[in-house]
């Protein structure tokens, strides 16, 4: 999230918005069904890649998304999972100046991160 927060926060230019991502994204995106449908199904392969189904993929669609958006958002959550396990599995530690996040994530601070 550290180094995604700058891009998103050109995206949208809410604090509050990125904030509530990090802390309850259901709430964040209430109302918003289109995000609903992406950020549900990116949780869903992230976390359970094998208990997507079928359902998942077609809220999407019911949503708006037509078959090539849906592939995107399949390519670039999984993309990221593998890029962040990759990290995570070497045991990357990130450049001195992310120790101020861009981000405050539920009990984060310097401090928890190993150098």
């Amino acid at each position: 999230m550290q180094h995604h927060g700058a891009g998103l926060r050109r995206l949208r230019q809410t604090e509050d918005f990125i904030q509530g991502l990090v802390t309850d994204w259901r709430s964040a995106v209430a109302g918003d069904e289109r995000l609903t449908a992406i950020l549900s199904y990116v949780e869903v392969l992230t976390l359970e890649p094998a208990a997507v189904r079928r359902s998942d993929v077609d809220r999407m669609r019911e949503a708006g998304l037509d078959d090539e958006a849906i592939l995107h958002v399949c390519e670039v959550a999984s993309y990221f999972n593998y890029v962040n396990r990759m990290a995570d599995g070497l045991a990357v530690q990130l450049e001195d100046h992310w120790d101020q996040p861009i981000l405050r994530m539920p009990g984060d601070s310097a401090s928890d991160r190993p150098r």
